[in-house]
């Protein structure tokens, strides 16, 4: 393999011929003095320094970042010892956590099915069938997470101000979510080899039954993990469903916190909601299962040959040109006719410094959850066993909390034990690296992954210590994924509103929180502005996204 180019490919170049030549002097100094079995040992072991490698720094750093991100669960176990078992008892074994309960079960039970037929059927349509302008409808399918939730029920109840109640919550919600599955089932729909699929028709099963039990089976792991995606974002969701005046777990908590300070009630609230998150975190590892679904034997797999739709092509056609308006055209068309009616005047100075805080806050958060995630994804790629399993689920289970609950263990905190940090840019900065720490981990672990272990020790092995291996070495091989982590965190940082509310300072205003105050006081001209700076800092995920996932199918 010849290395040239740029300069990171010459010193890579460079670092393995001084190995060889360090590697060839020592062997023929073996040589000379007769001691020739133990050449080729001595050269790897001076090669492949192993025992140099920086496990245990990283392990304590990756552990230091574990131990912060156990707050929350640390915070519900203290708020039950701290007001007693009779209390939480009485707190939460009454009719308005019932009821509470009741509407998130139906909302869950309801939204979820639907979501997954609406983007089963679409991924089907897109990836499988001949219907015209598949990669434009692909594209529209995902566009929807360019526009926050929150943003689309603002949009809805702007045109049909008399939404409200679960069937509104339902719709909304899967206008907003829907692409959380389109996206991995639509990718998996890409990869799955069609002869399994021809060996079912051979069998004499139509296509309606080859879909059923020889194509769906394959997307179980998609399903699963987009619905588990949608179930998590409808427990945290706060803005979409406050807007509509449907009563969620997430909208009684803040509502709380707003009256009363650091109550029990919210606190015990919050456990509920926690131990909902566990439960669906349970339920979707017993419905995934174990099964896996992979091509064995020779060769490869061809690519599937594309349905012809005939006359149902109207039809096929009519349901991305639907959804392309009620999730797209709605909110634009809304955003609009606000900016429209607002003129000039409503491009006011605010908007301006509420974009540049929210890109501040936006980029030293994406930054710092970035670098706290950098020990763990280090020791994912270069280190797997037990102890690493244990502190990489620490890492990813806190990115499955609602916002409100990481703010009031924060809040609890800060108010009982440091004061003086209450309602600071250090505390807000602290909760979003939690929210945001899974993000930041998956792209940097992968960047990880495609820089070779064998550069790191070729380093060690010409005098560099470990630390200046993988900071001169790994890390600048994986600064492309880095910075994927950050753009990823910092995207999510944009929209975030439950967490922002409740932590952010004083004087200290997002786009999010903005766009939040103006339309609680039902000025919707002045909230237009923000909602479409939001829609146009979140365009870049979307198109990252899709990238992406044609790239998971080499396309």
């Amino acid at each position: 393999m010849t290395i040239s180019g740029n300069r990171p490919s010459k010193a890579v170049a460079f670092l393995f011929q001084r190995v060889k030549a360090s590697a060839l002097l020592q062997d023929n100094r073996l040589l000379a003095s007769g001691n020739e079995a133990p050449v080729a040992l001595r050269a790897a072991r001076m090669v492949l320094p192993r025992g140099r490698m920086p496990h245990a720094s990283v392990i304590l750093l990756a552990t230091v970042v574990a131990i912060f991100s156990l707050v929350p669960l640390g915070f519900i176990g203290w708020v039950t010892y701290d007001v007693g078992w009779e209390t939480v008892r009485a707190l939460v074994f009454r009719p308005r956590v019932g009821e509470l309960l009741v509407n998130t079960i139906l909302l869950e039970s309801i939204t979820i099915p639907l979501s997954i037929a609406l983007a089963v059927t679409l991924a089907w349509l897109t990836e499988r069938t001949d219907i015209p302008l598949a990669r434009l409808w692909a594209w529209l399918a995902i566009a929807p997470l360019a526009v926050p939730a929150f943003v689309h029920s603002y949009a809805w109840v702007s045109l049909i101000p008399g939404m409200r109640g679960l069937q509104s919550g339902v719709f909304v919600s899967v206008l907003a979510y829907y692409p959380f599955l389109y996206l991995p089932v639509a990718a998996a729909l890409r990869r799955l080899d069609p002869a399994i699929e021809d060996a079912a028709a051979s069998l004499g099963l139509n296509p309606w039954r080859v879909f059923f039990r020889a194509v769906l089976p394959q997307l179980r792991l998609a399903i699963c993990g987009g619905s588990l995606l949608i179930a998590l974002h409808l427990l945290s969701e706060y803005g979409l469903f406050v807007m509509i005046r449907f009563d969620t777990f997430a909208t009684a908590i803040v509502d709380q916190f707003q009256s009363s300070y650091n109550s029990p009630a919210s606190n015990t609230l919050g456990g509920v909601l926690v131990a909902c998150c566990l439960f669906l975190l349970g339920f979707e590892v017993l419905v995934r299962g174990n099964e896996r679904y992979a091509r064995v034997g020779s060769g490869s797999p061809r690519p599937a040959d594309r349905r012809r739709l005939g006359w149902f092509v109207v039809p096929a056609v009519l349901l991305p040109v639907i959804l392309a308006i009620l999730t797209l055209g709605v909110p634009l068309v809304t955003l609009g006719r606000w900016l429209y009616l607002g003129g000039t005047d409503i491009w006011r100075i605010e908007v301006g410094s509420a974009f540049l805080q929210t890109i501040v806050l936006a980029i030293v958060g994406g930054v710092l959850a970035t670098i706290a995630a950098a020990p763990m994804a280090w020791l994912s790629v270069r280190a797997p066993g037990r102890l690493q399993r244990v502190l990489e689920a620490c890492h990813y289970y806190v990115g499955s909390l609602p916002g409100v609950v990481v703010a009031l263990a924060l809040v609890t905190i800060t108010v009982r034990l440091v004061l003086p940090l209450y309602q600071t840019f250090a505390t807000l900065l602290v909760a979003y690296v939690l929210l945001f720490l899974p993000r930041a981990m998956v792209g940097l672990r992968a960047s990880i992954a495609q820089a070779p272990v064998e550069l790191e020790r070729a380093a060690m092995g010409l005098g560099r210590t470990p630390g200046q291996a993988v900071r001169q070495i790994t890390m600048r091989l994986a600064a492309p994924g880095a910075a994927a982590s950050v753009a990823l965190a910092a995207l999510g940082i944009t929209n975030e509103l439950t967490a922002t509310l409740m932590l952010s300072p004083n004087g200290v205003d997002t786009l999010a929180t903005k766009f939040w105050s103006l339309t609680s006081e039902i000025d919707y001209v002045s909230a237009a502005p923000y909602a479409f700076m939001m829609v146009v800092l979140s365009l870049p995920l979307t198109l990252m996204l899709y990238t992406q996932s044609k790239r998971t199918a080499g396309q």
